[in-house]
């Protein structure tokens, strides 16, 4: 695992933006981790970082709060985020992503409407990391295989943004580089 200090600075920050309900602050703190993810192509990152964009959502969301399930949903997030930093700490990287596991799995336990928004939530917030992972210049392949989603899934959402329009990949101006061509061939 890579970043460790990063990981549980984010988590800690995370904790404390769930409960000010900071949405805003948690979808920041994913977009770090997902630079970092990038970086490393490291899963625990990838994992940290889907999570934490997925509770910004979540909170965003202020009728889940009165579904069936939510407290429920709830208590188990924030025992595992607190055992999370606690198994990261100790270097405990198995314990870890049990934690990390077991907030997604809560998720399974709730009955009734609550369980199918939330998997959805998370379902494209894995996505959205994805094309993140995508603008850092990650294959479109690669990405998904980190992430677990299809690529038919990214490659629509990759499709839909300007990021294929964009420059942010282009280094060297277009009248440049057919300069160099012409060059070459000369």
């Amino acid at each position: 695992m890579q970043e460790v200090d990063n990981i549980i600075r984010i988590l800690k920050e995370a904790r404390e933006a769930l409960e000010s309900k900071d949405s805003y602050k948690l979808k920041n703190l994913s977009d770090q981790t997902v630079h970092s993810a990038a970086v490393y192509q490291d899963s625990d990152n990838i994992i940290v970082a889907v999570i934490v964009y997925s509770l910004a959502k979540i909170i965003e969301r202020e009728s889940y709060k009165r579904m069936e399930g939510y407290d429920f949903f709830y208590k188990i997030l924030i025992k595992n985020l607190d055992a999370s930093v606690i198994f990261l700490q100790k270097k405990d990287f198995e314990k870890f992503m049990d934690s990390m596991g077991k907030i997604r799995n809560s998720i399974n336990q709730i009955e009734g409407d609550l369980s199918t928004y939330i998997k959805d939530i998370f379902y494209k917030a894995g996505i959205n990391k994805a094309f993140r992972l995508y603008e850092h210049g990650l294959s479109a392949e690669k990405t998904a295989s980190l992430l677990g989603v299809s690529l038919w899934d990214l490659a629509t959402y990759i499709g839909q943004s300007t990021v294929s329009e964009s420059h942010l990949n282009e280094a060297i101006p277009v009248k440049d580089r057919i300069k160099l061509a012409k060059g070459f061939f000369k």
